[in-house]
């Protein structure tokens, strides 16, 4: 099938390419036909394997375009080239004076005046629903907010991307802290009773509807939540399907959410961030306990139904 004409010339900046999402989010928009540039940062320095992958991202089509933070002129002239920028630097991105770098590609984007949509690095839970967050973890909630304001004070078009729990920190492991492989003995633990919804996507399928979003007119301006129907299971229900590939059942240990609160507050500051984030999906479900169309957002599966998303039976099968 052709590209269309909109989207040959619609030309996609992704800044963070080398990170977890941003290599995923570059072979996407290839994939999709769009003229795709990656923001190759002289802070590179001596990171060969860095320097390696955005070589193959050239050999594949893609044009490298140089720039860096400290240059807020490099940071316009690149933003010049394009229509669209995603950035998808990494979460630790989101941590004391590293927010000032998405503060700082804003800046950019306003000053260049030319982008017709903008994707901020997000990816995870809505923060706009986590307002009451358990501390410390707010605080990715409350950088991620204050990077949206400054998007939409400075009027620029954007599609805020929600994609909840990524399989390869969170399914692999049937979500057990510590681990990013499936348990070896014959215990497994559920949060509470484990029968709270959560949604899992598979980061390629992330990467993809992503993609989508960025020349669609229904997200202008919108959250988009990559919620498919039949990834919004039960951590119970995730462990039963190990179960079934592996051959083997698990004795399943209950750990209550009061249990979880307490000893939250014995772990370093780096933990309780991420146990908090647990908590939230794994007790409270605030990766599926609210109607997308009650606040005012869209859902990926129902708007790109053309695209056949991995479940996690499949998704679980390459840890066999």
């Amino acid at each position: 099938m052709g590209v269309s004409e909109g989207r040959s010339n619609t030309r996609v900046l992704v800044v963070g390419g080398t990170g977890y999402m941003g290599k995923r989010i570059v072979k996407a928009s290839l994939a999709q036909g769009y003229e795709t540039y990656v923001l190759q940062r002289r802070e590179i320095g001596l990171d060969i394997d860095k320097l390696q992958m955005l070589l193959s991202f050239k050999q594949d089509g893609a044009h490298l375009v140089d720039g860096s933070f400290s240059d807020h002129q490099s940071l316009v002239e690149a933003v010049k080239l394009v229509d669209v920028v995603i950035c998808t630097m990494s979460g630790v991105h989101f941590r004391s004076h590293n927010i000032l770098l998405q503060l700082k590609l804003v800046d950019a984007i306003k000053e260049a005046g030319n982008v017709k949509r903008f994707l901020p690095s997000e990816f995870g839970m809505d923060p706009a629903l986590l307002g009451h967050a358990i501390e410390p973890g707010r605080v990715t909630f409350d950088e991620k907010m204050t990077v949206r304001r400054a998007i939409e004070e400075a009027n620029i078009p954007f599609t805020y991307i929600s994609a909840n729990c990524f399989a390869g920190y969170f399914v692999g492991n049937l979500s057990q802290m510590g681990t990013l492989i499936p348990p070896k003995g014959d215990q497994v633990q559920l949060y509470a009773d484990g029968t709270v919804k959560v949604a899992y996507n598979d980061e390629d399928d992330i990467a993809t509807y992503t993609v989508k979003t960025i020349s669609d007119p229904r997200t202008l301006n919108k959250t988009v939540y990559i919620r498919p129907p039949e990834n919004v299971i039960t951590q119970r229900e995730l462990v039963g399907m190990w179960e079934k590939l592996a051959g083997k059942e698990f004795e399943k240990v209950n750990f209550p959410e009061d249990q979880f609160l307490e000893q939250l507050k014995g772990q370093d500051y780096v933990a309780q961030v991420g146990r908090g984030h647990f908590y939230h999906c794994f007790y409270e479900g605030s990766t599926a306990n609210f109607d997308i169309g009650e606040v005012g957002g869209e859902e990926a599966s129902e708007l790109y139904p053309e695209v056949s998303y991995t479940r996690m039976t499949d998704y679980l099968k390459r840890y066999i």
